[in-house]
């Protein structure tokens, strides 16, 4: 695992634009930055993907251990979704695709959290930065085969969902680059589909069902949308109602992964496990350096990061007011004080590439750059 330099290529923003990409820089500053790219071995790639399924085989009992115990709530689960979440649970409506983010130092590597519902970085990672190897490294590999996974997911889905198949999300540019690329991936396996703004779902009271700005049925509905949000909007009773008429993706159950304490819940079963970082709901205990994060927060507010009794970084946020989990920080700095993420993505819970962030802080957020990767 090695860091180079090199020199970005030319008009590199209208190329990965093309790519679909328009979403490669914030705040003044690349987003997109293929100004360095991490080098991996093979063996390397190997214990990622391995790490990546062994994780998400614990994640599934993780699941099974929190219903059985009756303890959603400690997942801060609304009331009004733990029965579903239980009922969807036990009949297993199929899920698409998710992302674990990892920290990993050339020996050690971690689980930090699963994004296993509302994951963005899927266009950087599954198309420009495919598109970056091809122009610069043509001969060399890449963990990456998210796009045909995708293709191959939805073809699996025929027989389930009903047509169009909605994609929904918030009016967000990440979010809409995002739903503008994943409909590709539907209509390359058949399908027809429409996208759509959550604000412009509506209910049919007469028909009891949800229903886009033109009044027709919605059927299939991909959302890029946090369940604990929906549930708890001004059509969340109907979601209840109505959730065998809907085919949701991704499933209600993915709210027993896709918030922080599911981290706490795999210490508590697997506790000393080498992929883990010690976590507990209740406080830091003995952890001398501590990281606080918000178990519904996204993007890294409201985040807290604690060395040896000092607060050295505080992220603010609209999450100030939620439930926290206390993990153990671990350094991210694989070389030259550069951290890194690395988001393992995978479909139908197969791992089927990467990507990598590199924040500036101690804290990931939506605006740490995203740095391409190849092996050879």
């Amino acid at each position: 695992m090695r860091r180079h330099s090199i020199t970005p290529r030319l008009s590199w923003q209208k190329k990965v634009e093309r790519a679909g990409l328009t979403y490669h820089s914030a705040n003044g500053a690349a987003y997109w930055d293929e100004s360095v790219y991490w080098e991996f071995t093979p063996q390397e790639i190997d214990h990622i993907e391995q790490a990546t399924a062994e994780l998400q085989k614990m994640c599934l009992s993780a699941a099974g251990f929190v219903l059985e115990g009756n303890r959603p709530g400690d997942l801060r689960v609304p009331p009004a979704a733990a029965a579903l979440i239980r009922q969807t649970w036990l009949a297993g409506p199929p899920s698409l695709y998710g992302r674990m983010d990892l920290a990993f130092n050339r020996k050690d590597l971690k689980l930090l959290e699963y994004n296993a519902e509302t994951p963005t970085s899927l266009v950087e990672a599954a198309v420009a930065r495919w598109c970056w190897l091809e122009d610069r490294f043509p001969d060399a590999d890449q963990f990456n085969f998210i796009h045909e996974a995708l293709i191959a997911r939805w073809g699996e889905l025929a027989g389930y969902l009903r047509e169009p198949v909605y994609f929904a999300c918030e009016p967000f540019e990440e979010d809409w680059m995002t739903i503008s690329y994943l409909p590709d991936t539907a209509q390359q396996a058949g399908f027809s589909t429409s996208a759509i703004a959550v604000q412009g779902t509506g209910w049919h009271q007469g028909r009891q069902q949800f229903v886009d700005e033109m009044d027709r049925p919605m059927g299939s509905i991909f959302k890029l949308y946090p369940w604990e949000s929906l549930i708890t909007d001004r059509f969340g009773a109907r979601v209840v109602e109505s959730a065998n008429s809907v085919r949701w993706i991704e499933p209600a159950w993915k709210m027993l992964w896709s918030n922080k304490a599911l981290p706490a819940i795999l210490w508590e079963m697997y506790p000393g496990h080498e992929l883990r970082l010690p976590a507990y709901p209740d406080g830091p205990r003995h952890l001398s350096a501590w990281v606080r994060k918000p178990l519904l927060g996204r993007e890294g507010a409201n985040v807290t990061v604690n060395l040896g009794g000092k607060v050295a970084e505080e992220t603010d946020g609209r999450y100030r007011d939620d439930t926290f989990v206390f993990q153990e920080y671990f350094d991210l700095a694989a070389e030259e004080g550069k951290r890194v993420v690395l988001g393992s993505w995978l479909v139908d819970g197969e791992p089927c590439g990467m990507g990598i962030r590199e924040p500036d802080s101690y804290v990931t957020s939506n605006t740490s750059r995203f740095v391409p990767h190849l092996f050879r």
